[in-house]
Protein backbone atom coordinates (compact mmCIF):
# COMPACT_ATOMS: atom_id res chain seq x y z
CA UNK A 1 0.00 0.00 0.00
CA UNK A 2 1.57 3.35 -0.90
CA UNK A 3 2.69 5.43 1.94
CA UNK A 4 2.57 9.41 1.33
CA UNK A 5 4.43 11.87 3.62
CA UNK A 6 3.65 15.64 3.20
CA UNK A 7 6.98 17.16 5.02
CA UNK A 8 8.66 20.47 6.03
CA UNK A 9 5.01 22.07 6.95
CA UNK A 10 3.41 23.64 10.39
CA UNK A 11 1.29 21.25 11.47
CA UNK A 12 -1.85 21.75 13.68
CA UNK A 13 -2.18 18.27 16.01
CA UNK A 14 -4.43 18.63 19.32
CA UNK A 15 -2.26 19.42 21.05
CA UNK A 16 -0.88 22.51 19.19
CA UNK A 17 1.48 23.35 16.39
CA UNK A 18 4.33 21.49 15.17
CA UNK A 19 6.56 23.38 12.63
CA UNK A 20 8.72 21.83 10.61
CA UNK A 21 6.58 18.76 10.81
CA UNK A 22 5.75 15.65 8.51
CA UNK A 23 2.54 13.48 8.25
CA UNK A 24 2.33 10.06 6.85
CA UNK A 25 -0.22 8.71 4.93
CA UNK A 26 -1.11 5.36 4.09
CA UNK A 27 -4.24 4.41 2.31
CA UNK A 28 -6.94 6.55 3.91
CA UNK A 29 -5.51 6.67 7.14
CA UNK A 30 -2.62 8.77 9.20
CA UNK A 31 -0.02 6.36 10.24
CA UNK A 32 2.62 8.80 11.66
CA UNK A 33 3.22 12.27 12.44
CA UNK A 34 5.64 14.51 13.97
CA UNK A 35 8.90 16.71 13.51
CA UNK A 36 11.31 14.27 12.47
CA UNK A 37 10.73 11.71 9.57
CA UNK A 38 11.87 8.09 11.05
CA UNK A 39 14.60 6.19 8.96
CA UNK A 40 12.52 3.14 9.25
CA UNK A 41 9.84 5.12 6.98
CA UNK A 42 10.18 4.87 3.24
CA UNK A 43 7.86 7.21 1.56
CA UNK A 44 6.69 6.04 -1.79
CA UNK A 45 6.02 10.01 -2.55
CA UNK A 46 7.06 13.13 -1.13
CA UNK A 47 5.28 16.38 -0.60
CA UNK A 48 6.55 19.68 0.17
CA UNK A 49 4.47 21.93 2.53
CA UNK A 50 7.29 23.86 2.97
CA UNK A 51 5.96 27.55 4.31
CA UNK A 52 2.62 26.24 4.72
CA UNK A 53 0.05 25.02 7.35
CA UNK A 54 -1.31 21.34 6.98
CA UNK A 55 -4.50 21.96 9.00
CA UNK A 56 -7.62 19.40 8.82
CA UNK A 57 -9.97 19.78 6.54
CA UNK A 58 -12.35 22.77 6.57
CA UNK A 59 -16.43 22.41 6.79
CA UNK A 60 -18.79 24.29 5.55
CA UNK A 61 -21.97 23.80 7.60
CA UNK A 62 -24.16 25.39 5.60
CA UNK A 63 -24.79 26.13 2.21
CA UNK A 64 -27.03 25.63 -0.66
CA UNK A 65 -25.11 24.63 -3.81
CA UNK A 66 -28.18 25.59 -6.00
CA UNK A 67 -27.79 28.87 -5.29
CA UNK A 68 -23.75 28.74 -6.96
CA UNK A 69 -25.82 29.96 -10.42
CA UNK A 70 -27.26 32.82 -8.89
CA UNK A 71 -24.67 35.07 -7.61
CA UNK A 72 -25.07 38.55 -7.37
CA UNK A 73 -29.28 38.64 -6.53
CA UNK A 74 -29.20 40.33 -3.51
CA UNK A 75 -29.94 43.43 -5.16
CA UNK A 76 -30.62 45.26 -1.42
CA UNK A 77 -33.93 42.82 -0.74
CA UNK A 78 -34.61 42.14 2.81
CA UNK A 79 -34.59 37.86 3.16
CA UNK A 80 -38.42 37.45 2.67
CA UNK A 81 -38.53 39.68 -0.51
CA UNK A 82 -35.42 38.32 -2.11
CA UNK A 83 -36.56 34.55 -1.75
CA UNK A 84 -40.15 35.88 -3.40
CA UNK A 85 -39.07 37.93 -6.00
CA UNK A 86 -35.61 35.93 -7.05
CA UNK A 87 -34.52 32.76 -5.42
CA UNK A 88 -37.72 30.66 -5.32
CA UNK A 89 -38.08 31.80 -9.47
CA UNK A 90 -35.07 30.75 -10.37
CA UNK A 91 -35.18 27.33 -8.19
CA UNK A 92 -38.60 26.59 -10.28
CA UNK A 93 -36.77 26.76 -13.79
CA UNK A 94 -33.63 24.52 -12.70
CA UNK A 95 -33.41 21.66 -14.99
CA UNK A 96 -32.00 18.18 -13.02
CA UNK A 97 -28.87 18.76 -16.04
CA UNK A 98 -28.53 22.54 -14.89
CA UNK A 99 -28.52 21.70 -10.91
CA UNK A 100 -25.88 19.36 -11.56
CA UNK A 101 -23.63 22.03 -13.08
CA UNK A 102 -24.44 24.05 -9.98
CA UNK A 103 -23.59 21.77 -7.72
CA UNK A 104 -20.32 20.39 -9.53
CA UNK A 105 -19.33 24.08 -9.40
CA UNK A 106 -19.89 24.93 -6.18
CA UNK A 107 -18.16 21.86 -4.59
CA UNK A 108 -15.51 22.61 -6.82
CA UNK A 109 -15.08 26.39 -5.03
CA UNK A 110 -15.60 24.69 -1.85
CA UNK A 111 -12.28 22.12 -2.19
CA UNK A 112 -10.45 24.97 -3.44
CA UNK A 113 -11.21 26.83 -0.41
CA UNK A 114 -9.87 23.87 1.24
CA UNK A 115 -13.69 23.04 2.31
CA UNK A 116 -13.42 19.05 2.84
CA UNK A 117 -17.58 18.33 4.28
CA UNK A 118 -19.93 20.10 2.97
CA UNK A 119 -23.55 20.43 4.01
CA UNK A 120 -25.90 21.06 1.65
CA UNK A 121 -29.58 22.45 2.55
CA UNK A 122 -30.91 20.88 -0.52
CA UNK A 123 -33.90 22.81 -2.08
CA UNK A 124 -34.89 21.99 -5.03
CA UNK A 125 -36.80 18.72 -4.78
CA UNK A 126 -39.05 18.89 -7.73
CA UNK A 127 -38.58 15.49 -9.06
CA UNK A 128 -36.28 12.76 -7.73
CA UNK A 129 -33.91 13.07 -10.19
CA UNK A 130 -33.46 17.02 -8.89
CA UNK A 131 -31.79 15.22 -5.67
CA UNK A 132 -30.27 12.56 -7.61
CA UNK A 133 -27.82 14.55 -9.89
CA UNK A 134 -26.59 16.61 -6.77
CA UNK A 135 -25.76 13.22 -4.92
CA UNK A 136 -23.99 12.63 -8.61
CA UNK A 137 -22.10 15.27 -8.69
CA UNK A 138 -21.26 15.13 -5.08
CA UNK A 139 -19.89 11.28 -5.44
CA UNK A 140 -18.16 12.79 -8.41
CA UNK A 141 -16.13 15.61 -6.70
CA UNK A 142 -14.94 13.06 -3.74
CA UNK A 143 -15.20 15.40 -0.64
CA UNK A 144 -17.52 14.38 2.28
CA UNK A 145 -20.77 15.47 1.59
CA UNK A 146 -24.35 15.56 3.48
CA UNK A 147 -27.35 16.49 1.86
CA UNK A 148 -30.07 17.64 4.12
CA UNK A 149 -33.33 17.81 2.23
CA UNK A 150 -35.47 20.75 2.68
CA UNK A 151 -38.99 21.05 3.06
CA UNK A 152 -42.36 22.45 3.34
CA UNK A 153 -45.84 21.95 4.08
CA UNK A 154 -47.15 24.97 4.58
CA UNK A 155 -47.41 27.92 2.03
CA UNK A 156 -45.39 28.25 -1.10
CA UNK A 157 -44.59 25.41 -3.01
CA UNK A 158 -45.30 23.37 -0.17
CA UNK A 159 -45.55 19.69 -0.35
CA UNK A 160 -47.72 16.96 1.29
CA UNK A 161 -46.59 15.37 4.52
CA UNK A 162 -47.03 12.44 2.53
CA UNK A 163 -44.92 12.95 -0.26
CA UNK A 164 -41.78 14.59 1.94
CA UNK A 165 -42.25 11.24 3.92
CA UNK A 166 -41.75 9.04 1.25
CA UNK A 167 -38.64 10.68 -0.60
CA UNK A 168 -36.86 11.25 3.15
CA UNK A 169 -37.17 7.07 3.36
CA UNK A 170 -35.68 6.85 -0.23
CA UNK A 171 -33.33 8.97 0.53
CA UNK A 172 -31.99 7.17 3.42
CA UNK A 173 -32.38 4.01 1.99
CA UNK A 174 -30.72 4.84 -1.09
CA UNK A 175 -28.05 7.50 -0.31
CA UNK A 176 -27.18 7.56 3.58
CA UNK A 177 -23.72 5.92 4.15
CA UNK A 178 -22.92 5.12 0.84
CA UNK A 179 -19.47 6.57 0.51
CA UNK A 180 -18.85 9.81 1.10
CA UNK A 181 -22.17 10.82 1.13
CA UNK A 182 -25.03 11.11 4.45
CA UNK A 183 -28.44 12.03 4.72
CA UNK A 184 -29.96 14.34 7.13
CA UNK A 185 -33.68 16.27 7.44
CA UNK A 186 -33.64 19.99 6.46
CA UNK A 187 -36.90 21.80 7.51
CA UNK A 188 -36.79 24.87 5.66
CA UNK A 189 -38.12 26.97 8.42
CA UNK A 190 -40.35 27.06 11.34
CA UNK A 191 -42.96 28.70 9.95
CA UNK A 192 -43.31 26.83 6.76
CA UNK A 193 -43.18 23.52 8.77
CA UNK A 194 -46.29 21.99 10.36
CA UNK A 195 -45.92 19.95 13.78
CA UNK A 196 -46.52 16.88 13.05
CA UNK A 197 -44.13 16.51 9.93
CA UNK A 198 -41.35 18.55 11.79
CA UNK A 199 -41.67 15.53 14.49
CA UNK A 200 -42.16 12.45 11.76
CA UNK A 201 -39.30 14.00 10.12
CA UNK A 202 -37.28 14.49 13.20
CA UNK A 203 -37.79 11.16 14.33
CA UNK A 204 -36.69 9.14 11.35
CA UNK A 205 -33.73 11.32 11.23
CA UNK A 206 -32.89 10.09 14.67
CA UNK A 207 -34.01 6.38 13.87
CA UNK A 208 -31.32 6.80 10.80
CA UNK A 209 -28.69 7.69 13.33
CA UNK A 210 -28.18 11.25 11.63
CA UNK A 211 -30.00 14.95 12.47
CA UNK A 212 -32.61 17.81 11.74
CA UNK A 213 -30.79 21.28 10.26
CA UNK A 214 -32.94 23.88 9.88
CA UNK A 215 -33.58 27.68 9.19
CA UNK A 216 -34.35 29.47 12.61
CA UNK A 217 -34.75 33.16 14.00
CA UNK A 218 -32.01 34.56 10.96
CA UNK A 219 -34.47 38.11 10.87
CA UNK A 220 -36.75 39.53 13.16
CA UNK A 221 -39.56 39.28 10.83
CA UNK A 222 -39.51 35.49 11.23
CA UNK A 223 -39.33 35.84 14.63
CA UNK A 224 -42.18 38.46 15.20
CA UNK A 225 -44.84 35.89 12.94
CA UNK A 226 -43.88 32.84 15.43
CA UNK A 227 -44.80 35.14 18.56
CA UNK A 228 -48.13 36.13 16.45
CA UNK A 229 -48.92 32.32 15.45
CA UNK A 230 -47.47 30.45 18.10
CA UNK A 231 -47.23 32.40 21.00
CA UNK A 232 -43.93 32.15 21.68
CA UNK A 233 -40.22 32.34 20.16
CA UNK A 234 -39.20 29.84 17.39
CA UNK A 235 -36.80 28.07 19.75
CA UNK A 236 -39.42 27.56 22.49
CA UNK A 237 -41.47 26.51 20.00
CA UNK A 238 -39.33 23.34 18.61
CA UNK A 239 -38.87 22.57 22.52
CA UNK A 240 -42.50 22.24 22.68
CA UNK A 241 -42.96 19.69 20.52
CA UNK A 242 -39.64 18.29 20.72
CA UNK A 243 -38.00 18.70 17.91
CA UNK A 244 -34.60 20.32 20.62
CA UNK A 245 -32.03 18.05 21.18
CA UNK A 246 -28.36 17.15 20.49
CA UNK A 247 -29.37 15.93 16.91
CA UNK A 248 -30.93 19.79 15.90
CA UNK A 249 -28.72 21.86 14.29
CA UNK A 250 -29.95 25.89 14.23
CA UNK A 251 -28.94 27.78 11.11
CA UNK A 252 -28.30 31.27 11.59
CA UNK A 253 -29.89 31.60 15.47
CA UNK A 254 -29.41 36.21 14.78
CA UNK A 255 -32.51 36.32 16.59
CA UNK A 256 -31.91 34.69 20.17
CA UNK A 257 -32.00 35.69 23.73
CA UNK A 258 -30.83 34.91 26.84
CA UNK A 259 -33.50 32.37 27.29
CA UNK A 260 -33.37 30.81 23.79
CA UNK A 261 -30.07 30.73 24.15
CA UNK A 262 -30.73 28.57 27.46
CA UNK A 263 -33.07 26.29 25.95
CA UNK A 264 -30.17 25.96 23.28
CA UNK A 265 -27.45 24.68 25.85
CA UNK A 266 -29.88 22.43 27.63
CA UNK A 267 -30.70 21.00 24.82
CA UNK A 268 -27.05 20.13 23.33
CA UNK A 269 -28.35 21.70 19.37
CA UNK A 270 -25.61 23.15 17.43
CA UNK A 271 -26.06 26.68 15.93
CA UNK A 272 -24.19 26.68 12.96
CA UNK A 273 -23.76 30.65 12.12
CA UNK A 274 -23.58 32.21 9.05
CA UNK A 275 -22.23 36.10 9.57
CA UNK A 276 -21.48 36.78 6.02
CA UNK A 277 -24.53 35.64 4.37
CA UNK A 278 -26.71 37.56 7.47
CA UNK A 279 -24.65 40.93 7.05
CA UNK A 280 -25.66 41.20 3.14
CA UNK A 281 -29.24 40.48 3.92
CA UNK A 282 -28.82 42.85 6.42
CA UNK A 283 -30.64 39.96 8.89
CA UNK A 284 -27.97 40.94 12.08
CA UNK A 285 -25.58 39.62 13.46
CA UNK A 286 -25.98 36.33 15.70
CA UNK A 287 -24.75 36.32 19.49
CA UNK A 288 -21.32 33.94 18.94
CA UNK A 289 -20.22 35.15 22.29
CA UNK A 290 -22.82 34.47 24.45
CA UNK A 291 -23.25 31.09 22.31
CA UNK A 292 -19.84 29.96 22.79
CA UNK A 293 -19.74 31.33 26.73
CA UNK A 294 -22.84 28.85 27.48
CA UNK A 295 -20.87 26.44 25.28
CA UNK A 296 -22.98 25.43 22.60
CA UNK A 297 -21.30 24.01 19.73
CA UNK A 298 -21.35 26.06 16.62
CA UNK A 299 -20.06 25.40 13.21
CA UNK A 300 -19.94 28.33 10.45
CA UNK A 301 -21.18 28.54 7.09
CA UNK A 302 -21.15 30.47 4.28
CA UNK A 303 -24.57 29.76 3.13
CA UNK A 304 -25.48 30.07 -0.36
CA UNK A 305 -23.85 32.15 -3.25
CA UNK A 306 -26.92 33.85 -3.52
CA UNK A 307 -26.74 35.85 -0.48
CA UNK A 308 -23.28 35.09 0.84
CA UNK A 309 -21.99 35.53 -2.72
CA UNK A 310 -18.62 33.22 -1.85
CA UNK A 311 -18.10 30.03 -0.83
CA UNK A 312 -14.92 31.13 1.16
CA UNK A 313 -14.62 29.85 4.32
CA UNK A 314 -11.65 31.88 5.40
CA UNK A 315 -13.97 34.86 4.72
CA UNK A 316 -16.34 33.47 6.89
CA UNK A 317 -14.12 32.61 9.49
CA UNK A 318 -12.69 36.54 9.76
CA UNK A 319 -15.89 38.00 9.73
CA UNK A 320 -17.01 35.75 12.52
CA UNK A 321 -14.01 36.63 14.72
CA UNK A 322 -14.70 40.65 13.73
CA UNK A 323 -18.52 40.91 13.91
CA UNK A 324 -18.08 39.18 17.25
CA UNK A 325 -16.06 41.85 18.34
CA UNK A 326 -17.12 44.57 16.98
CA UNK A 327 -20.87 44.13 18.39
CA UNK A 328 -19.67 43.25 22.03
CA UNK A 329 -17.05 46.33 21.41
CA UNK A 330 -14.74 43.65 23.47
CA UNK A 331 -11.26 43.25 21.27
CA UNK A 332 -11.03 39.79 23.47
CA UNK A 333 -14.30 38.31 22.85
CA UNK A 334 -12.57 35.40 20.31
CA UNK A 335 -9.35 34.80 19.81
CA UNK A 336 -7.55 34.09 15.90
CA UNK A 337 -7.29 30.67 17.03
CA UNK A 338 -10.75 30.36 18.17
CA UNK A 339 -12.50 31.40 15.33
CA UNK A 340 -10.09 29.09 12.76
CA UNK A 341 -11.57 25.91 15.30
CA UNK A 342 -14.75 26.93 14.20
CA UNK A 343 -14.29 26.09 10.83
CA UNK A 344 -11.99 23.17 10.96
CA UNK A 345 -14.11 19.26 10.76
CA UNK A 346 -11.82 18.33 13.31
CA UNK A 347 -9.29 19.62 16.60
CA UNK A 348 -5.76 18.88 15.15
CA UNK A 349 -4.33 15.71 12.84
CA UNK A 350 -3.58 12.37 14.58
CA UNK A 351 -2.45 8.91 13.81
CA UNK A 352 -5.50 6.94 13.27
CA UNK A 353 -8.26 9.38 11.70
CA UNK A 354 -8.99 9.70 8.19
CA UNK A 355 -6.59 11.55 6.21
CA UNK A 356 -8.81 14.34 5.40
CA UNK A 357 -6.36 17.72 5.20
CA UNK A 358 -5.77 20.73 3.61
CA UNK A 359 -2.33 22.40 2.58
CA UNK A 360 -2.49 26.64 2.92
CA UNK A 361 0.16 28.39 1.65
CA UNK A 362 1.37 31.31 4.07
CA UNK A 363 3.96 32.11 1.72
CA UNK A 364 3.05 35.56 0.36
CA UNK A 365 2.68 39.38 1.00
CA UNK A 366 -0.64 39.56 3.17
CA UNK A 367 0.51 36.97 5.56
CA UNK A 368 4.38 37.53 5.90
CA UNK A 369 6.06 37.76 8.53
CA UNK A 370 4.33 35.01 9.81
CA UNK A 371 4.54 35.39 13.96
CA UNK A 372 1.29 33.49 14.68
CA UNK A 373 0.28 30.65 12.59
CA UNK A 374 -3.32 30.32 13.74
CA UNK A 375 -3.91 34.24 13.23
CA UNK A 376 -2.11 34.13 9.91
CA UNK A 377 -4.89 31.77 9.16
CA UNK A 378 -7.82 33.35 10.08
CA UNK A 379 -7.04 36.73 9.72
CA UNK A 380 -4.74 36.98 6.27
CA UNK A 381 -5.89 34.28 4.14
CA UNK A 382 -8.32 33.41 1.42
CA UNK A 383 -9.14 30.38 -0.83
CA UNK A 384 -6.27 31.14 -3.08
CA UNK A 385 -4.29 30.32 -0.59
CA UNK A 386 -5.10 26.75 -0.37
CA UNK A 387 -2.16 24.78 -2.26
CA UNK A 388 -4.15 20.54 -1.62
CA UNK A 389 -6.89 19.29 -0.27
CA UNK A 390 -6.68 15.34 0.60
CA UNK A 391 -9.97 13.81 1.38
CA UNK A 392 -9.91 10.28 2.81
CA UNK A 393 -6.29 9.45 1.27
CA UNK A 394 -6.70 10.86 -1.98
CA UNK A 395 -5.55 14.42 -3.17
CA UNK A 396 -8.51 16.43 -4.98
CA UNK A 397 -6.14 19.26 -5.81
CA UNK A 398 -2.76 19.21 -5.52
CA UNK A 399 -0.30 22.26 -5.74
CA UNK A 400 -3.43 24.16 -7.32
CA UNK A 401 -4.38 21.50 -10.23
CA UNK A 402 -7.60 20.29 -9.93
CA UNK A 403 -7.63 16.33 -10.05
CA UNK A 404 -10.73 14.75 -11.22
CA UNK A 405 -11.94 17.34 -13.79
CA UNK A 406 -11.33 19.68 -16.57
CA UNK A 407 -12.04 22.86 -14.92
CA UNK A 408 -12.09 25.52 -17.27
CA UNK A 409 -14.10 23.12 -19.25
CA UNK A 410 -16.43 23.13 -16.12
CA UNK A 411 -16.45 26.77 -16.43
CA UNK A 412 -17.51 27.42 -19.54
CA UNK A 413 -20.11 24.88 -19.49
CA UNK A 414 -21.58 26.40 -16.47
CA UNK A 415 -21.48 29.79 -18.01
CA UNK A 416 -23.94 28.76 -20.69
CA UNK A 417 -26.03 27.02 -18.47
CA UNK A 418 -26.28 30.08 -16.54
CA UNK A 419 -27.33 32.14 -19.19
CA UNK A 420 -30.23 29.77 -20.59
CA UNK A 421 -31.04 29.20 -16.39
CA UNK A 422 -31.86 33.49 -16.96
CA UNK A 423 -34.17 33.02 -19.66
CA UNK A 424 -35.65 30.05 -18.31
CA UNK A 425 -36.74 31.93 -15.37
CA UNK A 426 -38.00 34.82 -17.22
CA UNK A 427 -35.15 37.17 -16.33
Amino acid sequence: MKTVVIQDGTLLTPTGWVEGGYVAVRGDSIVAIGSELPGDLLPDEVVSAKHCAVIPGLLNGHTHLSQTFMRGLAGGRTLLAWLKERIWPIQNAMTPEILYLAATLGLLENLRCGVTHVVNHHKITATPQHTDMVMKAAQETGLNFTLARSWADIGSNAESPDAIWEDMKRLYTEWHGKGNIRIADGPLTPWRCSMESLRKMHALSLDCGSFTHIHVAETQEEVHMSLRDCGCHPIAWLKQIGVLDASTQIVHAVWVGDMEIEMLASAGATVVHCPVSNAVLASGIAPLSSLRSRHIPVRLGTDGPASGDMQDLWEVIKSALLFSRASMLDAMAIAPGEALDLGLSTTGLQVGDVATLTVVDLNHCRAMPVYDVGSALALCTHGCDVRSVMVNGKFLIRDGQVLFLDEPALLQECRQAAQHLRKLAGF
